[in-house]
């Protein structure tokens, strides 16, 4: 009897090194963007707090929607790849028409558009990754997916300085600029390095990438709660940043630009922290390291709501990555582990709290604003909390097993 030999399993590195140059161009094309976004609207383009508001939301809304659709496309047929290209050339042309342009009805046309349409490049990327790395080596995807969001995570560590020293030297047309060269780079990797692949089989077995604590479909009720329970800790992130320099000015009665110092030390902390779970995916359930890491963000925006001073927020800044780490690192896997013959929507779903959580969080600014900032911290605890609830709650609930699945 001659026995099959097993797929040989090809170097983590080499399926790593041009993804990881696609997420650095995308992180980068994002992270000198995004943050000045109000303020090239409110300055260059002179838009009221009403026409930027309304840009504000609108947009995140449109990426939500387009991200969404493109998921299930991405899903139905072997076109990822294509989609891939085609989502950087929409950010491509849409930063280049707003190197020049400055009307506020044109820029929101490109915004809900094809810069929404370039938002899905995101979530396609990890989409991608996850059926690479399953394909040539399977026992460390998760550990993959964690690498890439790390890459990610150092776009943004260096992004916004960039984008701040393009705005004093020449303003917003070479920030904007810079973002298209990275949307060609993004384009180029795809066309020179990447290669199309098969949608999964529906039914096909998933591969085992660590220790495997349940095999089944999760049940029904089980997606939808896990995806309201990582909006609820998505929205405690967005909401505690924007309020940490008036907290620190109204409460703490410090500098708030020391609030730079707590969000850059806490970004320091989130890299080799994601490094270090994404190791532990191999050796730990994703569900063990979820649970524990959103349980950290209950702790941290507990001690966020009774710190007397500064330097214990700036000491809880390590339970504070934990949390991130763990949410934004491990959730990918997580949410794809759910769905394995649907990573785009799976990846999808997962990203889209981001822009969910991000919008609720502005009307709780404005409440934290009558109560006082620290307020701002309860609200994070009591949201987080619930999340880390739902968490434990589809954690311990799990169907009997069934082939095709491994829900871990």
């Amino acid at each position: 009897m001659t026995l099959a030999a097993a797929p040989r399993k090809r170097p983590l590195s080499r399926a790593l090194l041009p993804l990881g140059l696609m997420f650095l161009a995308v992180g980068i094309s994002v992270a000198v963007v995004f943050p000045f976004l109000a303020l090239f609207l409110s300055t260059d383009v002179h838009a009221g707090p009403a026409r930027v508001t309304v840009f504000l939301i609108v947009s995140p809304l449109s990426g939500v929607l387009i991200s969404s659709l493109v998921a299930r496309a991405s899903d139905r047929w072997p076109i990822r790849r294509r989609i891939l290209i085609a989502a950087a050339a929409a950010g491509l042309v849409g930063s280049l028409v707003t190197v020049f342009v400055r009307d506020y009805w044109v820029l929101l046309a490109l915004a809900v558009t094809a810069t929404a349409f370039a938002g899905a490049l995101f979530p396609q990327s990890f989409a991608y990754a996850r059926q690479i790395l399953e394909r040539d080596n399977p026992g460390r995807a998760a550990m993959g997916i964690s690498t890439m969001r790390t890459v990610f995570s150092l776009a943004w560590v260096g992004g916004p300085a960039l984008a701040a020293v393009l705005l004093e030297v020449g303003g917003f047309g070479l920030v904007y600029g810079l973002a298209a060269a990275m949307y060609a780079l993004a384009i180029l990797v795809a066309v020179v390095w990447l290669d199309e692949v098969g949608r999964p089989e529906p039914g096909a077995p998933e591969p085992e990438t660590g220790p495997v604590t349940a095999a089944g479909p999760p049940a029904r009720w089980v997606l939808p709660v896990t995806v309201v329970a990582f909006v609820l800790m998505q929205v405690p992130m967005t909401l505690v940043v924007q309020a940490l320099p008036l907290f620190i000015r109204e409460d703490l009665h410090g500098d708030p630009s020391r609030a730079g110092l707590i969000l850059g030390l806490c970004a320091a902390l989130e890299i080799p922290l994601m490094l270090a779970l994404g190791a532990l995916t191999t050796r730990f359930s994703l569900r063990l390291l979820i649970v524990l890491g959103s349980a950290c963000g209950v702790a941290y925006y507990a001690i966020g709501l009774v710190a007397p001073d500064l330097w214990v927020l700036a000491a809880a800044q390590v339970v504070n990555a934990l949390f991130i780490s763990a949410v934004s690192g491990v959730g990918i896997s997580y949410m794809q582990d759910m769905l394995p013959s649907e990573p785009g929507r799976a990846t999808t779903l997962f990203t889209n709290t981001f822009p969910i959580g991000a919008i609720v969080a502005g009307p709780l600014l404005g409440l934290a604003a009558h109560l006082g900032y620290r307020s701002a911290f309860g609200m994070a605890t009591a949201l987080c909390a619930a999340g880390f609830l739902l968490l434990l709650a589809t954690a311990v609930r799990r169907r009997p097993a069934t082939a095709g699945y491994a829900v871990r």
